[in-house]
């Protein structure tokens, strides 16, 4: 069982990670005030904070499913906030 929360939390923490972070950079990018390339830049260098406190904070909660469910949690609304982006953007 032990063996099992472990590879949860390494999956959590590789996967799960990297999904927030690639969300955040995104949000970050396309609310971020300045020029594009300015904001891809932001975005960027914020993703590799959000990536390695996700990691740590993975390993450093007390089971897998809080590690699931805090990274799980945030992502939900960064994900509302690029697909209305996305719909705002597609529509007439």
């Amino acid at each position: 069982m032990y063996r099992l929360g472990v590879a949860s939390r390494a999956v959590a923490a590789i996967v799960g990670g990297y999904a927030l972070s690639a969300l955040v950079a995104t949000v970050s990018a396309i609310y971020f005030p300045g020029t594009r390339a300015e904001a891809a830049l932001f975005g960027m260098l914020l993703s590799f904070v959000i990536y390695t406190t996700a990691v740590m904070w993975v390993f450093a909660v007390r089971s897998a499913w809080r590690a699931w469910l805090g990274l799980l949690l945030p992502a939900i609304p960064l994900a509302m906030a690029v697909l209305i982006h996305l719909y705002l953007r597609s529509a007439p």
